[in-house]
């Protein structure tokens, strides 16, 4: 079994930065491919970003390419998003995801962090 949680989001001018920060316990994910994923009220979960176990390869959605970075300290168990130029569309709840089903496992989610910007 695998708890991810998320924490690190609040309120936050526009213009501005949060760090988001994942840790995951009950495994280790160091050896899984790990991403973010967000949610606006009234809105499907859309892709965020993503990065290999090894931090080596990144991807990120176009909406927030060039803003945001994704990253991960293995030894700590712990995936990070830094969020930059933050804009009132970036508002939502902010989820982990580590979705292992092509292991055997499941999909993963954490409990969400809320993101709102203000103008």
């Amino acid at each position: 079994q695998v708890q991810l949680v998320e924490s690190g989001g609040g309120l936050v001018q526009a213009g501005g930065s949060l760090r988001l920060s994942c840790a995951a316990s009950g495994r280790t994910l160091s050896t899984y491919d790990m991403g973010w994923y967000r949610q606006a009220p009234g809105k499907e979960r859309e892709f965020v970003a993503a990065i290999s176990w090894s931090g080596g390869s990144t991807t990120y959605a176009d909406s927030v390419k060039g803003r945001f970075t994704i990253s991960r300290d293995n030894a700590r168990n712990t995936v990070y998003l830094q969020m930059n130029s933050l804009k009132p569309e970036d508002t939502a709840i902010y989820y982990c995801n580590a979705d292992l089903r092509p292991y055997g496992f499941s999909n993963y989610w954490g409990q969400g962090t809320q993101v709102t910007v203000s103008s």
